[in-house]
């Protein structure tokens, strides 16, 4: 066998790194807080482009300025939200600012004051019917300020003189911005002028199109924590089946990520720790609340014999959680943690708020979900989109897999969080006994 070459090596790594760095920050500025690795991109540009062509369905779109990678969703409630600097999610509200503003900003003129700029998303807003927060309010401005704030981090709107947050001062401050209307351009991915609505607006961003499966289940590894099996099709998940191995190979000469397959489903993992806008453990109350949660209930939670319907086992992909529980874990992890590491008060005094925290957390990092019909049910799918495997070919069953109805599901995902002791016998030659923990898979 011939080893690749030293060239080989170093052109692999700068097309990997080029790859990630695009799958992390779709709109890479040649200005912007990434132009040392702008160059790559350019450098790699056609390369990269049929790549993400031929495994993900994106496209990619190289200029002098920037890099757009243009993503497609995934369906409802599977979207990378935004959040303000707070962390505080977006509203509703603030996307329509963030629209609106997208709207006036494409026939712009190169520089305008601030106040000009927000008459103009008024005036965008009232010829749509869409009705805004009244932005001459300290929240309205607020909410405005987000989006705008926003794209200030894209490079959309640049500050020349003053900022953006003028806007929220008592008096009304001023501020004189530039547009890149290129940029603004191509902020939105998602096929507008096709689309009726805004929810017919995600059914069409989240179609593989002629990829089908194979594309679907790939965007599903690649942007997603963890995919558990009944989140897929039955065609889905015989592709999964029969070509995760090859799969598993891809993605790491591509993006450098380790695929783990499970009876329950499979993730991709980066040992970088760079790909994700999700982390756990992380740091703060949420998150130490959110790790605790997940290790108690799954101590209490486990069932006692899962198996794989290959082996002659029950598939569990997920475990319904008793009413009340979370609460009353929550509530013993305040007493027992909550002074000691300096929870943050407003939460210690706020249950129900630590409990949406936590619990928004545990979903997005797909540990926990909402009980309901899911994607192997027909759940979201496109119309036409091909469901059934092939005729002759065998799935796995995931039927009863995690149960339906009402209130939480904790998932199989969340058991990597559990730990527990193994403790090893002293052997023979008198070596102490070797206590240590290790994740319950």
């Amino acid at each position: 066998m011939t080893l690749p070459s030293t060239h080989d090596v170093a052109l692999a790594a700068e097309r990997r790194t080029a790859a990630r760095l695009l799958l992390a920050h779709p709109l890479v500025a040649s200005d912007g807080p990434h132009a040392d690795l702008f160059p790559l991109i350019r450098r790699h540009a056609d390369w990269l482009g049929k790549r993400f062509q031929q495994v993900l369905g994106y496209r990619l779109l190289v200029d002098s300025s920037y890099a757009r990678l243009f993503k497609a969703g995934l369906g409802t409630d599977s979207g990378h939200r935004l959040e303000r600097s707070t962390g505080t999610p977006f509203t509703p509200h603030t996307y329509a600012c963030l629209a609106l503003a997208l709207s006036v900003l494409v026939t712009a003129p190169e520089q305008m004051l601030l106040s000009h700029l927000v008459a103009d998303i008024r005036a965008a807003a009232a010829d749509a019917g869409i009705e805004l927060e009244e932005t001459g309010r300290a929240a309205g401005k607020r909410t405005l300020v987000a989006a705008l704030r926003q794209l200030v981090d894209w490079g959309v709107l640049i500050e020349t003189e003053g900022h953006v947050a003028a806007l929220a001062q008592e008096a009304g401050g001023e501020a004189l911005i530039t547009i890149d209307r290129e940029l603004a351009r191509v902020v939105v991915a998602g096929p507008l002028s096709q689309a009726r609505d805004g929810a017919d607006l995600v059914r069409r961003a989240a179609d593989p199109s002629f990829g089908g499966p194979r594309t679907y289940v790939r965007r599903m590894l690649v942007e997603t924590p963890v995919v558990h099996l009944d989140e897929l099709t039955d065609a889905e998940r015989d592709w999964l089946r029969t070509r995760q191995r090859r799969e598993a190979q891809a993605f790491s000469e591509l993006l450098g990520l380790e695929m783990e397959i499970r009876a329950e489903g499979v993730a991709l993992v980066d040992p970088e720790e760079e790909l994700t806008d999700l982390h756990l453990p992380g740091t703060g109350t949420v998150a130490q609340a959110a790790l605790l949660l997940a290790e108690r209930l799954v101590e209490r939670l486990r069932p006692q014999e899962p198996g794989h319907p290959a082996t002659g086992g029950t598939l569990v992909i997920g475990v319904a959680v008793p009413d009340g529980l979370v609460d009353e874990v929550l509530a013993g992890l305040i007493a027992e943690y909550g002074q000691r590491s300096n929870w943050q008060r407003s939460y210690l005094e706020d249950l129900p708020s630590l409990r949406e925290a936590v619990l928004d957390l545990l979903v997005r990092m797909r540990l926990m979900a909402r009980a309901g019909r899911l994607r192997a049910e027909g759940e979201g799918l496109p119309e036409g989109y091909v469901e059934e495997a092939s005729e002759g070919r065998t799935v796995t069953d995931v039927h009863g897999a995690r149960p339906g109805g009402d209130g939480w599901v904790l998932l199989a995902a969340a058991a990597r969080y559990a730990t527990q002791v193994t403790v090893r016998t002293a052997t023979a030659a008198g070596k102490s006994t070797d206590v240590q923990e290790e994740l319950a898979l």
